[in-house]
């Protein structure tokens, strides 16, 4: 195996290990926030401190691993995980909401150094293999959709007060992930890459591509949140068991990475706005699908779709911003793309259960369709100005 493929798939098992940890947090944040909130319309601030913690160790994350490398810095996040496993099983022992918040919100850094695996892949992998490069290391997102759904309901109970085995288990993976990112070899930029002047952070943002890019990975990113936070809550306010709700999650994270292991393929032979406009469109089909019915079969075709459709944008996004940045200009770059889109999930994450409560399931999904009719809009318009390049 040469080097870029290790890579890829070193990255992927440590993606597979931070989406467990991940979706772990999903089917249970809410529910251990339920529990522990005086104020029921909090109940899904775990989540949002979680996106908090990201976007607030985004940019400084994508700095840290330009001064000291990939490695060193994913390992510092792994370190993250650990402490915030920690801080948030001691809070389930000693019921506290907001200690739950602070380990989740530390939990959130992991996952800000865990969003440039992706990035990771791309900068050892060379032209068209990129957007394979970045769809395989996100494929391994689909062990964490089969895993974590599946930890937590086997956890829940296993020690008591509820949860606090869920939360511990997530320390494990965290060490996990620390040994196999030492194995890890990304290549140093030329000197010639090094030293090429970046540009002004401006005349990056100011460019058609990057626009466009963080408009689609946001949006995308945003309505996958908004649904996905409220979807466990939803489904218990409807009677349907928590075993149901896990089952559900389950798919959902695995329709958000399976399409993975043939999107880098699927870019490659029908191009990438195509691929990202059919991303729009399946989660624009979801909606009358949730507006229909409540149970259980409802929500699950709900939430397969919308991950389908968060995979297409992710991936295109992501691939999309590779065009948009000189590699001496890839630190702020990406760092700048995670950050707005991790604000993007603060406010769609801490609006779901707000949502919820107030105006119940069937609002929450008439809300995202303005946003997605703007994704649709941005990326044709993309593909009309890429082919009035090429024409010209």
């Amino acid at each position: 195996m040469d080097a870029t493929h290790k890579n890829v798939a070193l990255l992927s098992a440590c993606q597979a290990l931070l989406f467990t940890n991940s979706v772990t947090l999903i089917a249970i944040n809410g529910l251990a926030g339920y529990a522990l909130a005086t104020d029921k319309g909090l109940a899904t601030l775990p989540v949002t401190a979680q996106v908090i913690g990201s976007a607030l160790a985004t940019i400084p994350a994508s700095l840290i691993m330009q001064r000291i490398g990939r490695r060193a810095g994913f390992q510092i996040g792994s370190g993250f995980g650990l402490v915030g496993g920690a801080i948030s099983t001691l809070a389930i022992a000693v019921s506290s909401f907001w200690l739950l918040c602070f380990g989740t919100l530390i939990l959130g850094m992991y996952g800000a150094f865990g969003l440039y695996y992706r990035f990771a892949a791309a900068d050892s992998a060379a032209g068209e293999f990129k957007a394979k490069a970045i769809s395989l290391v996100l494929a391994g997102g689909l062990v964490g959709g089969l895993v974590g759904p599946a930890l937590s309901k086997w956890t829940r109970n296993l020690a008591q007060p509820e949860f606090l085995a869920s939360y511990a288990s997530l320390m494990v993976f965290s060490l996990i992930s620390m040994t196999i990112l030492s194995r890890l070899k990304i290549p140093q930029a030329t000197n010639e890459e090094a030293l090429a002047p970046p540009r002004a952070l401006g005349s990056i943002m100011a460019q058609p591509t990057f626009i466009v890019a963080v408009t689609l990975s946001a949006i995308g990113a945003g309505v996958m949140s908004l649904i996905m936070t409220a979807t466990p809550l939803a489904m218990g306010f409807h009677n349907h068991p928590y075993s149901s709700a896990a089952t559900v999650i389950s798919w959902h994270a695995v329709a958000m990475f399976a399409p993975s292991l043939v999107t880098g393929s699927l870019i490659k032979r029908f191009g990438l706005l195509p691929i990202i406009l059919t991303g729009v469109a399946l989660m624009l089909v979801r909606v009358p699908v949730a507006l229909s019915g409540t149970t259980v079969t409802h929500f699950w075709v709900t939430l397969v779709l919308l991950g389908v459709g968060w995979n297409f944008m992710y991936v295109g996004g992501s691939t999309l911003l590779t065009e948009a940045y000189r590699p001496s200009e890839k630190a702020k770059a990406q760092g700048l793309h995670d950050f707005l889109v991790s604000g993007i999930m603060i406010v769609s994450s801490f609006s779901s259960g707000l949502l919820l409560k107030s105006n119940g399931w069937q609002m929450l999904n008439y809300v995202v369709v303005p946003f997605l009719a703007v994704a649709g809009l941005t990326c044709l318009w993309m593909m009309l100005r890429a082919r009035t390049i090429a024409t010209a």
